[in-house]
C-alpha cells in the first residue's frame, strides 16, 4: 500500500525526511529476520548455552559466575547504544563502503560480523573472565546492531503505519528465545561449541537480506553536526526538561521493562516453592512447568503484537493501547499475588503476553513519535534502550530482597504496582494521541 507524496525532497535529504511512503511486505520481512538472528543470539546464550558453558568451568559457583556475566553484558548494552547511534546518524554518503551509501546498513552489518566473531570465539573459552570479556564485547555490537535496526523504523515507516512494523519487528523478542532453546536443546543436544557457531552464523544470515536488499537512504555531508568529544559524551543524555515528552516515553518505558523483569524473573522458584508442581504432576519439574508458561506467553505475544499494532494504526491512537498492555501486565501480577496456582499461572502467562506484545508494539510506534530530531534518530532511540536493558540488573535487585523478606506475594504486589505506575506516565506524554 502507497501513500500520497507531497512535496518529496531530493534524495540526499531523504535521510532526514518524515516518511509518507508505506513501506512494503517485503522490508518488513527483511527487517523481522534481521530482529529474529539478533535476538535468537543475544537471548538463548542467556537462558541455555552460558548457563551450560559456566556451569562446565565453575559448578560450585555457577550462579555468581552467570550474575557477573550478565551484569557486564547489561553494563556493555548501556554503554554501546547510544554510542553507535550517535555514529550512524553521523555516517554520510560520502564515506561510501562497498555498495552501502546510507547511514544504517553498513553499521548492522559491520556489528552482526563483529558479534558473530565474539560468539565463536566465546565458544572456546574455559575461564569465567574469559566468557564475561567476550560477552562484553558480543553485548556491545549486538546491541550496536540494534541501535542501527530500530533506527530503520522511523527512517523509513509513516507514523500510520509504524505500530503494525513494530508489533513484526518485535515479534522476535519473545519468538527468538524459543526458536533459539528449542534449536540450542533439542536439535544440538545443547552441544556448546556447536550452538555458539550455530546462533552466529544464523544472526549474520538473516541479516543479508535487510541490509543487501532494503534502500538505506544517504545523508548528505552539510548535514552531518560537528563532532566533538562533549557531544559524545552527550549521547548518554537528553534533557527531559527541555524535551518532556520523551522524557515520560522513557520513564514509561523503564518501569513496563522493570515490571515484566520482576513478574517473570523467579517464575522458576515460584513454581517449585508456592505453586508446587512437581507434586501436583508428579514426574515433572518445575521447569516442565516453566517450559509450558514460555510457550503460552510467546504465542500470546506474537499475536498481540500483531493485532495490537495494526489496531493502534487504524485507530490512531497510541497512548490507549498502551496503558491498556499497561494494566493487562498489572492484572497478571495482581492474579499471582493472591492466588498461587498452576491456573492461574497459565492464565497470568496469557495476560503477561497479550500485555507485553500489544506494549512493544505501540509503544515503539509512540516512542519513534517523541523522538527530538531526525538527524540523531539512533542515538537517541539508543537512550530509550537503556530504559530495556537496566530494569534486568534493577529488577534483580529489587526482586531478591523481596522473596527473601517476604515472599512471591510481596514480589508481584510490587510488579503490579510498577505496572499501573508506568500506565499513569502515559498519559503526561502530549504531543501523541
Amino acid at each position: 500500500m502507497r501513500d500520497q507524496t507531497v512535496g518529496q525532497p531530493d534524495v540526499e535529504s531523504l535521510a532526514l525526511a518524515e516518511p509518507n511512503v508505506h513501506v512494503r511486505r517485503r522490508w518488513i520481512f527483511g527487517l523481522t529476520l534481521a530482529s529474529l538472528g539478533m535476538w535468537m543470539a543475544a537471548q538463548t546464550p542467556l537462558q541455555v548455552v552460558l548457563a551450560l558453558q559456566l556451569q562446565d568451568i565453575t559448578p560450585r559457583h555457577k550462579v555468581v559466575a552467570l550474575g557477573v556475566v550478565t551484569g557486564v553484558g547489561a553494563i556493555s548494552s548501556a554503554l554501546a547504544t547510544p554510542i553507535v547511534g550517535m555514529l550512524s546518524d553521523r555516517t554520510a554518503h560520502g564515506r561510501r563502503i562497498g555498495r552501502f551509501s546510507g547511514r544504517r546498513h553498513r553499521w548492522t552489518l559491520i556489528m552482526a560480523v563483529l558479534s558473530a566473531v565474539c560468539m565463536v570465539l566465546l565458544a572456546g573459552q574455559n575461564t569465567v573472565f574469559g566468557v564475561a570479556l567476550l560477552w562484553f564485547a558480543f553485548s556491545a555490537f549486538q546491541n550496536g546492531e540494534y541501535a542501527s535496526l530500530s533506527a530503520a523504523i522511523p527512517d523509513h515507516v509513516p507514523v500510520r503505519q509504524r505500530a503494525t512494523v513494530s508489533g513484526w519487528v518485535g515479534m522476535p523478542i519473545a519468538l527468538g528465545l524459543v526458536l533459539g532453546t528449542v534449536l540450542v536443546v533439542d536439535v544440538l543436544d545443547q552441544h556448546i561449541v556447536v550452538s555458539y557457531v550455530t546462533l552466529a552464523v544464523a544472526m549474520v544470515v538473516l541479516a543479508l537480506p535487510f541490509v543487501l536488499f532494503t534502500p538505506d537512504h544517504p545523508l548528505a555531508p552539510h548535514h552531518r553536526g560537528p563532532f566533538s568529544w562533549r557531544r559524545l559524551a552527550s549521547s548518554y543524555w537528553l534533557s527531559p526538561k527541555q524535551n518532556p515528552d520523551f522524557g515520560w516515553a522513557w520513564l514509561t518505558r523503564f518501569l513496563s521493562s522493570l515490571a515484566i523483569a520482576m513478574g517473570t524473573l523467579y517464575l522458576l522458584y515460584f513454581l517449585r516453592d508456592d505453586v508446587h508442581y512437581a507434586k501436583q504432576f508428579p514426574g515433572q519439574t518445575a521447569a516442565d512447568g516453566l517450559l509450558i508458561l514460555i510457550l503460552i506467553y510467546t504465542v500470546c505475544v506474537v499475536i498481540a503484537s500483531i493485532v495490537g499494532g495494526m489496531i493502534s494504526d487504524r485507530s490512531g491512537r497510541r497512548k490507549r493501547m498502551v496503558v491498556v498492555s499497561s494494566f493487562f501486565i498489572a492484572a497478571a501480577a495482581l492474579l499471582l499475588t493472591f492466588s498461587p496456582t498452576w491456573t492461574s499461572s497459565m492464565i497470568a502467562a496469557v495476560l503477561f503476553g497479550l500485555g507485553y506484545g500489544a506494549y512493544i508494539a505501540v509503544d515503539q510506534a509512540l516512542i519513534t513519535q517523541v523522538l527530538p530530531a531526525a538527524r540523531d534518530r539512533a542515538k537517541d532511540l539508543g537512550i530509550i534502550n537503556i530504559a530495556i536493558v537496566c530494569p534486568g540488573a534493577i529488577g534483580a535487585l529489587i526482586a531478591a530482597p523481596l522473596v527473601s523478606l517476604a515472599g512471591y506475594k510481596a514480589l508481584f504486589g510490587a510488579t503490579t504496582v510498577v505496572a499501573i505506575a508506568a500506565a499513569v506516565g502515559v498519559y503526561k506524554i502530549k504531543s501523541v494521541s
